[in-house]
């Protein structure tokens, strides 16, 4: 499973939810879906966005986590 962990990243930068949210042009409601790993999906383009916002690369966000050792 992929593990989003946007909610370090923006402790690491001091940076919250709404400040996020209005650089990377997407709602406060979509972003906490996001950071609160319920999302399914994102889009490259907003990938991006949260990327160039928070300086920092996809791979500090996304995590794969081999969820075989939890069955």
């Amino acid at each position: 499973m992929i593990v989003v962990n946007l909610d370090v990243v923006m402790a690491q930068r001091k940076i919250g939810l709404t400040e996020l949210a209005e650089q990377v042009d997407i709602t406060m409601a979509n972003l906490s879906i996001l950071k609160n790993n319920k999302a399914k999906a994102i889009r490259f383009s907003t990938l991006e966005a949260i990327c160039k916002a928070l300086n920092c690369q996809p791979g500090d966000i996304l995590e794969f986590v081999d969820d075989e050792n939890d069955k």
